[in-house]
């Protein structure tokens, strides 16, 4: 069987630190793939700072663009309303019934699992992976694997300030996001 990686987010926008991420994971747990996949509305955010989804979209296919083990996944881009993992899971799964997924969190989410969608009917389907982040934990009751990722301290907030404050945001992100970012004048205050 198949196995595969599943990283969603809002990627508002995708950063290095993404793809450091999920290289780690696919070497570590030996995955075929990893597909990076954009949330609609994610329903643990506040979506006023959420730049549009075919933005989004857009520059994930860029910062994946060379990497033959990383795709873009548009599933819920294709839903409206709230992005929940579990809707999203069943349709990954009935679509590709070949496939073991894995689930890949940070260490902030795995904190917020017991406040998930269906949690229990969810770790059945797929397998939790989770990485560290500083000040989280990443103890908890459900079934994660941990992998151990080089700590690349950002955050698509931190990027998304920088931006607002005119400031460099050179070696954060791939040069085809910037480059993107700027011919689209996005996160522009």
């Amino acid at each position: 069987m198949k196995k595969v990686g599943i990283f969603g987010g809002t990627f508002n926008p995708p950063h290095n630190g993404h793809l450091l991420m999920a290289n780690e994971v696919l070497q570590s747990l030996q995955l075929a793939e990893i597909w990076f996949m954009p949330n609609q509305i994610p329903p643990h955010k506040q979506h006023r700072d959420i730049i549009s989804a075919e933005h989004r979209f857009n520059m994930l296919q860029l910062a994946v663009n060379g990497n033959d083990a990383f795709r873009v996944e548009s599933i819920e881009l294709e839903r409206s309303g709230p992005s929940f993992t579990y809707d999203t899971i069943c349709l990954l799964k009935e679509r590709h019934p070949d496939i073991q997924f894995y689930f890949i969190i940070g260490a902030d989410m795995i904190e917020y699992l017991p406040k998930w969608y269906k949690i229990d009917l969810l770790q059945n389907l797929v397998q939790f992976v989770g990485v560290k982040r500083p000040n989280y934990k990443t103890t908890t009751q459900y079934n994660v694997l941990e992998v151990d990722v080089p700590q690349f301290d950002v955050s698509s907030s931190f990027i998304r300030r920088r931006l607002n404050e005119g400031k460099n945001i050179r070696y954060l992100l791939p040069d085809s996001v910037i480059q993107y970012i700027k011919e689209h004048g996005l996160y522009e205050s």
